[in-house]
């Protein structure tokens, strides 16, 4: 994203990136949602305080959401603050969202979705803070059959691919500027990405 802000990407015709793991990419949107409460000692003057540790586990409680999601999309969050100690009650937490869906369309909704359970009625103050989604990989049908072409003629094979859609690149907002293709290639391992058994598995000679 940085790089297409600096109009790094003006004079190139198209792009190739390659990937090991996954096979395809999903739109990606982080949000981060921060309470704003009043600090108070928890046993001796709870009734000062306004818990803003009760607003982000209320918000947390987002989870339950995926029973209603549609099945591509995806919901995950952690609390990145929830209070420096047990005996205060905390003034300030903050959660990460990352929102994953197919076509930039769904973002809007499921965003929609996500702040309406992290709620503006609550006693702490809410602040919601959107960061630029990652866009989906805009297809391009001409330049992956070349690249198949010119790859089996060097000996690679390939696989159909698959509707399975898991992980999020900002190469999609580049495939919006400029024509690309953004391949994923076996690392012979049945380890799952972002595993201490991937990294290790990718290290070794075979993956060369």
């Amino acid at each position: 994203v940085k790089l297409i802000e600096a109009e790094a990407f003006a004079d190139i015709d198209l792009v190739f990136m390659a990937h090991p793991g996954q096979q395809d990419v999903l739109l990606h949107s982080t949000v981060t949602v921060t309470y704003h409460g009043k600090a108070s000692h928890a046993s001796a003057y709870p009734w000062e305080g306004v818990n803003a540790l009760d607003a982000a586990v209320l918000a947390y409680n987002i989870s339950v959401l995926r029973q209603q999601l549609r099945p591509k999309w995806k919901l995950h969050s952690i609390i990145q603050h929830g209070g420096p100690k047990p005996n205060i009650i905390p003034d300030y937490t903050e959660l990460l969202f990352y929102l994953r869906t197919p076509h930039a369309k769904d973002i809007c909704d499921l965003k929609a979705k996500t702040e309406a359970c992290c709620g503006d009625r609550l006693p702490s103050k809410l602040i919601i803070y959107p960061s630029p989604p990652h866009y989906n990989i805009l297809p391009n049908a001409t330049q992956a059959k070349l690249s198949e072409k010119n790859g089996e003629a060097l000996g690679i094979q390939f696989e159909e691919p698959t509707n399975h859609i898991t992980a999020s690149t900002d190469f999609g907002n580049v495939s919006f500027i400029v024509p690309g293709i953004h391949p994923f290639f076996y690392i012979c391992t049945d380890a799952f990405n972002h595993t201490k058994e991937y990294i290790q598995a990718a290290g070794v000679a075979a993956c060369d």
